[in-house]
C-alpha cells in the first residue's frame, strides 16, 4: 500500500515517466521529410543548371555533398532512439531514476532533431521558391552577372545614403534633445514652449516620413522660401529626416529624463544648481546611458528611411538601382542595394541586443 501525503491528499509514490519513443519517431519523420525535400530541390537545381549548360563535375560533387548534409539530422534521432530504449530497459527493472534521466535525454535529442530539421526545411523551401518557374524567380532577383556589372554604380550611389544618415544623425541628436528639454521646462512661464513642443512631436510622429520628405524637400523650394530655396535636394531631405526623426528621438530623450529618480533633481537643486545646470551635469548624463539602445533602434530605422529620398530625385543607392532595373528589366540591382542596407544595419541590431543584455546584467547586479 502506497503512503499518503497528508498535505497533497494523494499517493507519494514516484510517477512513471512517459515513454519518449513517440516523440523520437516524430523527429524521425521530420528528418525523413527534410531529406526527401532536400534531394528533390537539389535535383531540380541540377536540371536547371544542366539546361543552362552550367552543370559540371564540380557542381555535381557539390550538390551531392549538400544533399548528404541533411543526413546528419539522423544522428540525434539515433541517439534519441538509443536513450528511449535504455529508458524502457531501466523501467523494466524498476530503476526509475535511470528511466527519468534516459527519457529526458531522449526527448532532448528528439527536440534537437525537430528544431534543426525545421530550420533546414525552411532553408530548402526558400531555395525551392527561388527555383520556381524554371528558375525565373531566382534570375529575376539574383542574376549574378547583372549584380557584378552594376555593383560599382550601386555602391557609389549608396555612399550618399550613408553620408545623409551620418549628417542627419548628428542633427537629430541635438534637435531631439532640444525638444525633450522644451517639453520639460517647469512653471507657467514655460507652458507655451511646452505646448509648441508637444504639438511638434505629435504632428511629426503622426506624419509618415515619406510625406515629410515630399512636403519639405519639394514644397520649400516651390514656395520660394528664403535661404532653403537654394539648398540642394540632399540637404532638404536631411532637413526633412531631422524634423521627422527628431520627434521620435525627443520622446526617447524624454523617457530617459523622466526615468531619473526625483531625488536626483531635488539634491541638485538643493545644492544651488539651476534648472539648466541640473540637466547638464546631473540628469542628462544619467539619462543618456539608459536610452542608448532605443536611440540605436531609431537610427537603424533612419538608415533604412534614407532610401525614401528617391521621391525628390536624389540619386541614392535605391534610385540608382531602380534606374538599372528599368533599363535591364531585372531587379538584381535592387537586390544589391538591399544587401548593402542589411550589411550596415544587422551589425547595429546585434549591438543593440548586446547593450540591452549588458543593461539587464547591470540592473540585476
Amino acid at each position: 500500500m502506497n503512503p499518503i501525503d497528508p498535505k497533497q491528499g494523494r499517493s507519494s509514490a514516484p510517477s512513471i515517466p512517459k515513454d519518449p519513443t513517440s516523440l523520437v519517431l516524430w523527429a524521425l519523420a521530420v528528418c525523413a521529410l527534410v531529406v526527401l525535400l532536400a534531394w528533390s530541390v537539389l535535383l531540380n537545381l541540377y536540371r536547371i543548371l544542366e539546361r543552362n549548360h552550367l552543370a559540371g563535375v564540380g557542381v555535381e560533387v557539390l550538390l551531392v555533398l549538400v544533399g548528404l548534409l541533411p543526413l546528419l539530422l539522423l544522428v540525434p534521432v539515433w541517439r534519441g532512439l538509443r536513450n528511449a530504449g535504455q529508458a524502457r530497459a531501466a523501467l523494466a527493472v524498476k530503476d526509475l531514476i535511470t528511466t527519468r534521466v534516459k527519457a529526458t535525454e531522449a526527448r532532448e535529442w528528439a527536440q534537437y532533431a525537430i528544431g534543426y530539421g525545421a530550420a533546414v526545411l525552411l532553408v530548402f523551401l526558400s531555395v525551392q521558391f527561388l527555383l520556381a518557374n524554371d528558375g525565373a524567380v531566382g534570375s529575376t532577383f539574383f542574376r549574378l552577372e547583372l549584380i557584378r556589372d552594376s555593383f560599382g554604380l550601386v555602391l557609389g550611389a549608396f555612399w550618399k545614403n550613408v553620408w545623409m544618415f551620418c549628417v542627419a544623425e548628428v542633427l537629430i541628436l541635438v534637435w531631439g534633445l532640444v525638444i525633450a528639454v522644451a517639453r520639460m521646462i517647469p512653471g507657467r512661464a514655460g507652458q507655451p514652449i511646452r505646448f509648441l513642443a508637444t504639438v511638434y512631436t505629435d504632428a511629426f510622429r503622426g506624419l509618415p516620413t515619406i510625406i515629410s520628405i515630399y512636403l519639405i524637400a519639394l514644397g520649400l523650394p516651390l514656395a520660394n522660401v528664403p535661404v532653403v530655396r537654394d539648398w540642394r535636394p540632399e540637404w532638404l531631405a536631411i532637413l526633412a529626416l531631422t524634423m521627422s526623426y527628431g520627434a521620435y528621438v525627443a520622446e526617447v530623450y524624454r523617457a530617459g529624463l523622466d526615468s531619473i529618480h526625483p531625488s536626483q533633481w531635488s539634491a541638485a537643486r538643493s545644492l544651488g544648481l539651476s534648472f539648466s545646470q541640473t540637466l547638464r551635469f546631473v540628469i542628462i548624463p544619467q539619462a543618456v546611458r539608459r536610452i542608448i539602445p532605443p536611440l540605436l533602434n531609431d537610427f537603424i530605422a533612419l538608415q533604412k528611411d534614407t532610401a525614401l529620398v528617391n521621391v525628390v530625385g536624389v540619386i541614392d543607392g535605391f534610385n540608382q538601382a531602380k534606374i538599372i532595373a528599368s533599363n535591364k528589366f531585372n531587379l538584381s540591382a535592387v537586390t544589391t542595394v538591399a544587401i548593402l542596407f542589411m550589411i550596415i544595419t544587422i551589425p547595429q541590431t546585434r549591438l543593440v541586443d548586446r547593450l540591452l543584455e549588458q543593461e539587464k546584467r547591470r540592473t540585476r547586479g
